[in-house]
């Protein structure tokens, strides 16, 4: 009995062998199949990777980590080009005012306002310290952001100077404890940040009055401070205030994080930089290896990019139902942290295309603050094509309490539209042509329809574009969906 139960245990031992050594290489082919349909074929040496194929696994997984960090970067790399630019060619300082006013001035600021003017800064503080900005009393709205683009503060009518004016004072992240008396404290998760603001008086006059009035010096020169300057963007010089592409994507990347603290949530991929040539502390000059992964993978980043953000999968993302209108502020809150996780494809999406962040640009209240929504396809899911026409009819009473505006987009530069019309945008601002029962028809394409001039916007053959509807004071009707607006449709 006793041999008769060995045997059987032989026996099944050995079907059990056997059918985990069938499983085995079944898995095995299928996990190579699987590898090789989404990256590097890899030449396998039974079950481990050959060692002629270590060197490509590794450059594959260099080259995965580097499209990923193009992504993570998108915000920083925004905001330090556009320093730059502040810096080198409008020849502003840490202190200075930048006043995009003109449509030329506005042309290289990634998805731009083309209706109202804007009053910007960039600020160092590591060369400055502890930085004052004094604000004017005025009718006025605007804030402050770090270099990830997180708001903050808020200044103006919406801060804690309810637009009376006041000083406030930017304290680095290495003087948390520094308060002195008589400012509205500015905490600083970034040693460099952001400082923009809009004048909301219609009247220009009163408007540049204002401007000359804000201050910004270091807390240390506060006895006798240096003139803020108000600077414009030379006229006739094309600028870009966007990520660079190629090697040079790096190179910003590289020379910002020099002088910003890490934070927990970063440290993984200032690992995955390391690989690539790129760590604090230490020059930026990758091997030829590196330097040809950096710069495939961030022409695969961008594209990871634009299908983030032209075509979202996020949950929830239209505004109406069965309509191409996205939501363009798809991050819920400033601080870019959600329930378990941070928001990181939903500020790849924003930050791709646009800059600057705000709850006021997210606002749930009727009557107060802004909302965006995002058409890049017509309404046959189509992207939108300069060399084709294209009409819009917005219906009678848009739901803002103040103006409502929709402005044209360069695809490739995700900047205002550069065309011969010198226009981007219409909005209820404008002379428009209305409808007997309150519409407006409004008109994309190449040329004007006859007679429909003042409701159209120019676009460029061989180039694709996209468009935001902006409703500033956005109503009730907005929020509860009962004012409805219909696709672009190409008018054939």
């Amino acid at each position: 009995m006793k041999n008769k139960s060995l045997v059987v245990l032989v026996v099944s031992t050995l079907i059990l062998a056997v059918g985990c050594e069938k499983k085995t290489v079944i898995n095995e082919a299928s996990t190579s199949d699987t590898a090789s349909e989404y990256g590097t074929e890899i030449k396998m040496d039974g079950e481990l990777p050959s060692k002629e194929s270590i060197p490509k696994l590794f450059d594959e997984m260099d080259f995965q980590q580097a499209t990923q960090c193009y992504l993570w970067g998108l915000p920083i790399v925004a905001f330090a080009e556009w320093q730059q630019i502040h810096y080198k060619t409008f020849n502003a300082t840490s202190n200075d005012l930048v006043f995009y006013n003109s449509y030329n001035d506005r042309l290289g600021i990634l998805t731009g306002n083309a209706t109202t003017p804007y009053i910007m800064s960039f600020i160092d503080l590591a060369a400055n310290g502890p930085t004052v900005i004094e604000m004017p009393p005025g009718h006025t709205a605007g804030g402050l952001g770090d270099f990830w683009q997180r708001e903050q503060a808020v200044i103006g009518e919406m801060g804690p100077d309810k637009g009376k004016g006041g000083k406030y004072i930017l304290v680095p992240p290495t003087m948390k404890d520094f308060k002195p008396a008589g400012y509205f404290i500015v905490p600083c998760t970034t040693v460099n940040m952001f400082f923009g603001f809009r004048a909301l008086d219609p009247d220009p006059k009163t408007t540049e009055t204002l401007v000359k009035q804000v201050k910004i010096y270091p807390y240390a020169q506060r006895a006798n401070p240096t003139p803020t300057k108000v600077v414009s963007p030379p006229a006739g010089k094309k600028w870009y205030g966007i990520q660079p592409t190629g090697i040079a994507y790096w190179e910003r990347l590289h020379a910002i994080l020099q002088n910003e603290p890490v934070e927990d949530r970063d440290r993984f991929f200032m690992a995955w930089l390391r690989n690539l040539g790129i760590e604090k502390g230490k020059p930026f000059t990758p091997d030829e290896r590196q330097k040809k992964i950096l710069i495939a993978a961030a022409a695969k980043g961008q594209q990871m990019a634009m299908a983030n953000s032209f075509e979202k999968r996020f949950k929830d993302v239209k505004h109406w139902p069965g309509k191409k209108w996205d939501y363009v502020m798809i991050i819920k809150d400033p601080s870019q942290h959600a329930d378990n996780y941070d928001e990181f494809f939903e500020r790849t999406s924003y930050f791709y295309e646009a800059v600057t962040y705000s709850k006021a640009m997210i606002t749930k209240i009727p009557n107060v603050g802004q909302a965006y929504l995002g058409a890049y396809f017509d309404n046959e899911g189509n992207w939108l094509d300069g060399g084709k026409n294209y009409t819009l009819n917005v219906p009678a009473n848009p739901p803002a309490v103040n103006f409502w505006s929709i402005t044209v987009y360069d695809s490739a530069t995700r900047c205002l539209i550069d065309n011969p019309q010198k226009n981007a945008d219409l909005s209820s601002r404008k002379d428009l042509i209305k409808n007997t029962d309150g519409s407006v028809d409004l008109y994309f394409g190449p040329k004007a329809p006859a007679g429909k001039e003042k409701n159209w916007v120019q676009t460029l053959p061989g180039k694709h574009w996209f468009t935001y509807m902006r409703f500033y004071g956005p109503t009730a009707a907005y929020f509860d969906k009962s004012w409805k607006m219909d696709d672009i449709k190409e008018v054939k």
